[in-house]
């Protein structure tokens, strides 16, 4: 390989960044692409999102209706059957699932929910059982540990 045999490879080379406003013979002079008068063309221009242009927007117009359950909802770290299943672990706690990845956030409470059956026999402690949950681990001849 010598210097003069070298080449670009295709497309690394070419590509220009359009440069706006910079007269007619640049297809995008004068105006710079954004129309003709008002407030859009304007250098800070553009408007938040449900703007109306100073009246009453709709959603401020419109009154809330109804009960959202959202900021009263308990969220819990959920766990399956199956994938308790799948750990080589005999006794399973908050500990061992955050080693594995199973769940995240260790601060919130821990729920375990399925009713696929159960291979082996385990011992779960979580603070909340579904009824399916409890009964496949239960049928395995493992224990139920409510973690308070």
């Amino acid at each position: 390989m010598q210097l003069n045999n070298l080449k670009y490879t295709k497309g690394s080379r070419g590509h220009k960044r359009k440069i706006y406003g910079r007269g007619f013979g640049s297809g995008i002079g004068k105006t710079g692409g954004k129309g003709t008068k008002g407030q859009k063309q304007r250098k800070s221009g553009h408007v938040r999102l449900g703007f109306e242009g100073g009246q009453t927007p709709i959603y401020r117009k419109v009154p809330k209706v109804g009960f959202n359950n959202y900021n009263f909802q308990k969220e819990y770290n959920v766990v399956t059957i199956k994938q308790l299943d799948g750990l080589k672990v005999e006794k399973i706690d908050q500990k061992v699932l955050i080693a594995r990845h199973i769940i995240k956030n260790n601060k919130l409470p821990i729920k375990v929910i399925g009713n696929d059956k159960l291979t082996k026999a385990l011992e779960v402690h979580a603070h909340i059982f579904t009824k399916g949950a409890q009964k496949a681990i239960i049928d395995a001849k493992g224990k139920i540990s409510i973690i308070k």
